[in-house]
């Protein structure tokens, strides 16, 4: 079945269509809602809950793919959710959030010296993005996670590009001094 194939059943009431809607884009906007929030529970409810939102506003879809007009909806609903939150579970509190976060993360073709350096990476790089606000979070997902343009960003978010640009910019700049990496200048003054 093709997407199209399976939002013209969704249409026509045929819940197939979403069925095969939800193994296409399930796990994408899992990880999408939890790079935002940092909850597995909570980002797996904000995913079930855009699906079902998704199914009654179907006919609502013109002219655009399924995935980026989807994935757009659970990215503004876990900055939401977010913004709402009064503390952050770590992973480490929460071992069994771990586990599933590393089945997310690893390449099965990488060996165990590489795991355990990416892992560390992946770790370092998870607990300085959920140290930014949740609206620069949002914002390094949607460019970088979700690979949306700086444009596409624009009419996600419903902001003006120079904002965009702006929680793009403080967001880079906030992990390179948080990840110990160069800042431009100095970048341009190695090179």
């Amino acid at each position: 079945m093709e997407e199209r194939q399976a939002i013209t059943l969704l249409r026509q009431g045929d819940l197939r269509g979403l069925e095969f809607l939800v193994h296409r884009y399930h796990l994408q906007a899992t990880r999408a809602a939890f790079l935002v929030l940092g909850d597995p529970g909570q980002a797996e409810d904000i995913v079930q809950t855009a699906f079902l939102r998704a199914a009654q506003r179907i006919d609502q879809l013109r002219g655009e793919r399924f995935g980026p007009w989807f994935l757009r909806s659970v990215v503004n609903d876990a900055v939401k959710a977010a913004g709402k939150q009064k503390r952050f579970v770590t992973l480490a509190e929460d071992d069994s959030d771990a586990a599933t976060l590393a089945r997310w993360l690893v390449d099965p073709g990488a060996g165990p010296e590489e795991l355990v350096l990416r892992g560390e990476e992946r770790g370092a790089v998870r607990a300085a993005l959920l140290r930014l606000p949740p609206d620069q979070r949002a914002a390094l997902v949607l460019r970088y996670y979700l690979e949306m343009s700086e444009a596409e960003m624009t009419g996600a978010l419903g902001l003006p590009l120079s904002t965009v640009k702006g929680r793009l910019f403080r967001a880079r700049e906030r992990l390179r001094a948080w990840l110990g990496g160069p800042r431009k200048e100095e970048k341009r003054d190695g090179q």
